[in-house]
């Protein structure tokens, strides 16, 4: 506990990560407080039915969840930051097949500004599509009529329209604000603290069914607890297991030339054991709309009956078992595209480096590709384990659903990732004072 402290007191003494910390705070209550602003024109004591569906745990509570509540709330943050996320993806893998994009990512800084302004359009044209269908299906999400108070024409409509896209630009420019003037991740800090936002409501319901309702009582409760805490360790595990591939460089000589007779520095290329995240149960979650939505169309017919029985229930057996296969399925697509064995290779032989027993060049790719996709193959079933788990102890244990999706999936490993990756940007800093960083011991190290 002392070190902690020590640690805290570290972490004030830096002015520059001081105000960093104290306006990533900020931004972050402007979000915060923006997702409880009612859209104009919708009476906010009547949105109860669609906030008793998204705390049922399900589609609409994940929705709800990255969000930070503001999908139930009907607020002008409706729309969240998905539609930037999702805008994020298409580019990234349009840059596989558009030679435009593909010459953008190899030209540095001023690429990486104009795929940044393209990927800005793009979220604008997805907010356009998602705004007016959110708007309409408020209805049928139990939104009753006179709670439109002007009504659902085009005077409610056309602004509504508006407000919510100005409202994902601006939660976009929060984020990149986080990014540039903040601790860093701003997009993923502000999904973060969305899906925190929803985690005391979620246990205060499981509680009050444990021990309230004579379901299990304290010792479930402490049992789920202990049962999360090593849940969000495999996790941890998950994200930053690495393979450590050996790599030696040739000794330079004085006159720049590469001398392959002296012993070089020896290196490693790691190689992590999750290298796509959560874009797999991403995607996956994406196609699991589909099989209940095929089913509707085919009405009253047995086939058509019991996709819409099979897939409607994401704590359902075949869902699950079809969303498992397919984040392995993806697992292996996202990582292919996103880690360019071909392109490390190329840039270890031009750097005189190489894998010890293994030529440079062809081989030394189909080498890494190998151990790529040995690696991948258990950290994809691991994945998958993980993504179905909420479901799996919905079924066993009778968990409330809202409780059940702080137990794997996109939720938690986004929340470990999150956390991980502030933790070190945190520890850069420290570093970079002479002070021991959060995982580190002992006192502050002075300069000599």
């Amino acid at each position: 506990m002392y070190k902690f402290v020590e640690t805290l007191r570290n972490i004030w003494n830096i002015e520059e990560l001081r105000n960093r910390i104290f306006i990533t705070l900020f931004f972050i209550a402007i979000y915060r407080l923006g997702a409880q602003v009612v859209l104009p024109g919708i009476d906010s004591v009547q949105l109860g039915e669609l906030s008793s569906r998204t705390q049922g745990g399900g589609l609409l509570g994940i929705l709800n969840a990255f969000t930070g509540g503001a999908f139930a709330n009907a607020s002008v943050f409706a729309l969240g930051i998905m539609p930037y996320i999702s805008a994020s993806i298409v580019v990234q893998l349009m840059g596989i097949a558009i030679p435009y994009l593909q010459k953008l990512q190899k030209e540095g800084e001023s690429g990486r500004k104009t795929i940044n302004q393209i990927t800005r359009w793009l979220t604008i044209l997805i907010c356009i599509v998602q705004a007016p269908a959110y708007l309409f299906s408020l209805g049928a999400l139990g939104v009753p009529e006179s709670a439109f108070i002007m009504g659902k024409g085009l005077g409610f409509i056309v602004p509504s329209v508006i407000i919510l896209v100005t409202g994902c630009v601006f939660a976009m420019w929060l984020g990149e604000k986080i990014t540039d003037r903040g601790i860093g991740n701003g997009i993923s800090l502000l999904i973060t603290v969305g899906i925190i936002a929803s985690l005391p409501l979620s246990f205060a319901q499981e509680f009050t069914s444990r021990v309230y309702e004579s379901n299990g009582g304290l010792i479930l409760i402490l049992i789920e607890l202990v049962v999360w805490v090593i849940v969000i360790g495999l996790s941890v595990l998950l994200v930053l297991a690495v393979r450590q591939i050996p790599v030696q460089y040739a000794r330079r000589t004085a006159s720049g030339n590469l001398d392959r007779n002296q012993a070089g520095t020896r290196q490693y290329i790691p190689l992590r054991l999750n290298a796509s995240g959560v874009m797999p149960i991403i995607f996956a979650q994406a196609i699991m709309f589909a099989p209940a939505y095929i089913g509707t169309l085919l009405g009253d017919s047995s086939a058509g009956q019991w996709m819409q029985a099979s897939f409607s229930d994401m704590f359902g057996l075949w869902y699950n078992i079809v969303f498992g296969l397919l984040i392995v399925v993806f697992t292996f697509f996202y990582t292919a595209i996103t880690v360019p064995t071909n392109k490390m290779s190329d840039d270890l032989k031009r750097s005189g480096g190489f894998v010890p027993g293994i030529r440079p060049g062809g081989e030394t790719s189909e080498f890494l590709d190998k151990i790529m996709s040995l690696i991948t193959f258990p950290g994809s079933l691991f994945l998958a384990a993980l993504s179905v788990l909420p479901a799996i102890v919905v079924q066993i244990m009778g968990m409330q659903q809202g409780w059940a999706l702080f137990y794997g999936g996109t939720s938690l490993l986004i929340m470990v990732g999150v956390a991980i990756d502030t933790i070190q940007q945190i520890n850069a800093y420290l570093l970079n004072r002479h002070y021991d960083g959060l995982m580190k011991t002992g006192k502050n190290r002075k300069l000599a």
